[in-house]
């Protein structure tokens, strides 16, 4: 193939400019095919293109992590439910800068997003406790010499200090992960299992923005080529680039017609948005991403998800599926960690009853056990969860 470069050779090379062949084209472009680039599978990186630059990603897990943290959860001294106690005071205010609800929005959160969430128990006296969030980047869990942690070790910008595990005379840390198939200390977060789906629907968005900004037209090339041969001097050269810069690129020069001079012709390099479909792209990695997170697309607002009858189905699914089993181990975990801090005999749990959103299966619940003839008022209200009237 004959070709004809009109540029000078790099000063890198040392080469000049090629010998000039008759007829051939003025402007080659080759696309290859290359790897593509994956985000960090790390809390930072996960955080950054994930909850800091993903829609679909931010809203899922604030949706998660904003209901799990409303359901209230409940004290029990064997089977008498408590309801003033210093463990339920410490719940309620774990830290001066943090109340209950947002101290267990930001656990979640970290859950979702790492796969881990640490927290330290800080004692200062018997009435003197707080509890504090790690974030998970900066906790390296050590282990002892058969493999069991024994501690976690922090690091800030200000040092580094040791927190051993467990609940601890002078205070301690509990560890919550979610299940790794390969790793026994560490969990896997469910946002790297829809790392795939997470950087084609950031891709997509970004290929849509450089779009606007280049015009909306996909790159192509200007094709040199005149009847009489020759080539462009660098001085046209430059000229032609600083004017394709300064007159045509930008979303306010959309639409611009391109002026050509002689010899020149615009060859369309990239695919149209309706070539690639992007806006099918970015719908269906948007419910890969919430499938990973256990969201029904439709709480969402992603189109083309039938899988649910009506909005209600679908939130009533996600409480059963994804807020109530996060909050049920995360109150186990907790019960087991603080409960014998307090005492013995103590229990932690969830009160399911004051869930908004389950407001029509506890409406159902109490139909059926009402309409119960054969049962007695005391047994239609242990049905239900509540005591005797005595």
């Amino acid at each position: 193939m004959q070709l004809k470069w009109p540029w000078r050779g790099s000063a890198r090379n040392g080469k000049g400019v090629p010998e000039i062949k008759s007829g051939g084209l003025g402007f080659v472009a080759l696309h290859m095919q290359a790897e593509a680039a994956w985000t960090r599978r790390d809390y930072a990186g996960l955080a950054r293109e994930g909850f800091m630059r993903n829609p679909v990603v931010h809203r899922a897990v604030r949706l998660i992590a904003g209901t799990a943290s409303a359901v209230p959860w409940l004290l029990y001294d064997g089977a008498a439910e408590l309801s003033q106690h210093p463990l339920l005071t410490l719940l309620e205010r774990p830290n001066r800068r943090q109340a209950g609800a947002s101290f267990l929005e930001v656990l979640y959160g970290h859950l979702l997003i790492s796969g881990n969430a640490y927290v330290e128990l800080v004692e200062a006296g018997e009435a003197l406790r707080e509890l504090h969030l790690l974030r998970p980047d900066r906790v390296s869990v050590v282990c002892d010499g058969q493999g069991w942690p024994v501690a976690l070790d922090y690091r800030t910008d200000k040092g580094r200090r040791s927190v051993p595990a467990g609940a601890a005379q002078d205070g301690g840390a509990l560890h919550l992960n979610l299940f790794h198939p390969l790793d026994d200390i560490h969990g896997f977060p469910p946002l790297e299992a829809a790392l795939m789906a997470l950087d084609t629907h950031n891709a997509a968005g970004r290929w849509n923005k450089a779009l606007l900004d280049n015009s909306a037209r996909p790159s192509g090339a200007l094709v040199y080529a005149p009847k009489d041969g020759g080539n462009l001097t660098d001085e046209q050269f430059d000229r032609l680039k600083a004017d394709l810069k300064e007159q045509y690129s930008g979303a306010a020069k959309a639409g611009k017609p391109l002026v050509l001079e002689g010899g020149m012709d615009w060859k369309v390099m990239g695919l149209s948005p309706k070539d690639m479909d992007f806006i099918e792209a970015k719908n269906s990695a948007s419910r890969d991403i919430a499938l990973a997170f256990g969201v029904p697309p439709m709480l969402l607002g992603v189109p083309g998800d039938n899988t649910y009858a009506n909005y209600q189905e679908a939130n009533r699914a996600f409480y059963r599926m994804t807020v109530l089993p996060l909050v049920a181990r995360t109150v186990r975990e907790f019960s087991a960690w603080l409960a014998p801090v307090f005492g013995d005999g103590l229990r932690l749990w969830y009160d399911a009853d004051q869930v908004d959103g389950l407001a029509v299966e506890r409406e159902a619940l109490w139909a059926r056990v009402g309409a119960a003839g054969f049962l007695s008022d005391d047994e239609k209200r242990e049905a239900v969860g509540y005591g005797s009237r005595q």
